[in-house]
């Protein structure tokens, strides 16, 4: 288990597993600077496939301590989300995630949330409605949760525990990872500034109820992220971060790649989605992202300039 290098806000402490950390990533990428050169409506967005889009951000001066983003929002009415875990899946050794990308096929796949020195994840894990092992972490309030029991629902959101009250069993939805909340729908930023750096994943939901999965092109405090995230996109409803450092990990499948036509301003987000531009360490969960059938249309999210508080 590798800590986020931050605490949450009201949270018990949990020792942290040393890794190594070794990654090379692509810092390079179209600026977006504050003082109005950037408008919202420039963001590049570019389509990966319908339902899935792509975005290599750089916030620049607006939050200057924070690097360049990869950017992902996916529809969850074209589009499923998994838990693999690899015990469930009758496998000795965790795998990586170029690794779990061979086996699932999945389109997309990131790495999920904290996890022991035995594997044994930390905080909720559920698959098909059942519980993969882990119990209810009391002080971590994220939980991704999507494929709900009840129809009524939205098919993925990331829900906040200090707000939307899930019981002690089995919440309304068959896949389920909890972890820490990151930044939640009062703009509260839900993480301590510990000043300790790592590579991050989120995990946020939007208010059109797209989700969107950021992964940091360097190391940066959560606390620092969450910040940015609020100040510069206010179409985010509510965030939660994954296991950050050497776990934190995100791959696209060969055949979504292949169907985007190349140019030079993909390279960043193109080999960091491709699994080329860093290494990869053995990862126990994984959340895979998978087409399911139903035709949406959901527009591109709006990254703007810092709000200024009067």
């Amino acid at each position: 288990m590798l800590m986020f290098g931050v605490n949450p806000v009201s949270t018990t402490s949990v020792t942290p597993r040393r890794r190594w950390v070794g990654r090379c990533l692509a810092a390079c990428g179209i600026l977006f600077l504050a003082g109005g050169t950037t408008d919202a409506a420039e963001a590049p967005w570019e389509r990966l496939t319908s339902g899935i889009q792509v975005s290599w951000w750089n916030p620049g001066d607006a939050c200057p301590q924070v690097p360049p983003l990869l950017m992902l929002q996916i529809d969850p009415e074209r589009f499923r989300f998994s838990i693999y875990h690899f015990r469930d899946e009758g496998l000795p050794t965790p795998l990586s995630i170029p690794e779990w990308q061979q086996r699932t096929d999945a389109y997309v796949l990131f790495n999920a949330g904290l996890f022991r020195e035995d594997y044994s994840y930390l905080g909720w894990l559920f698959k098909e409605g059942r519980s993969l092992g882990g119990k209810k972490h009391h002080s971590w309030q994220g939980l991704f949760a999507a494929e709900p029991t009840d129809g009524s629902l939205k098919k993925a959101r990331v829900l906040d525990l200090a707000f939307d009250m899930v019981g002690e069993g089995l919440p309304p939805y068959r896949e389920a990872a909890q972890s820490l909340m990151l930044l939640d729908r009062t703009g509260k930023l839900r993480v301590r500034d510990s000043g300790k750096r790592a590579y991050q994943t989120v995990v946020a939901e939007d208010h059109q109820g797209a989700i969107l999965l950021i992964k940091t092109a360097e190391i940066v405090t959560l606390h620092q992220l969450a910040d940015c995230l609020h100040r510069t996109m206010p179409s985010i409803h509510q965030a939660m971060a994954m296991d950050g450092g050497s776990s934190s990990d995100v791959i696209a499948s060969p055949d979504l790649l292949h169907a985007v036509t190349p140019a030079g301003n993909q390279a960043p987000w193109r080999s960091l989605l491709a699994g080329t531009s860093s290494l990869h360490i053995p990862l126990p969960a994984v959340i895979g992202v998978s087409p399911r059938t139903g035709p949406h249309h959901m527009t591109a999210p709006t990254t703007v300039a810092p709000r200024h508080n009067p």
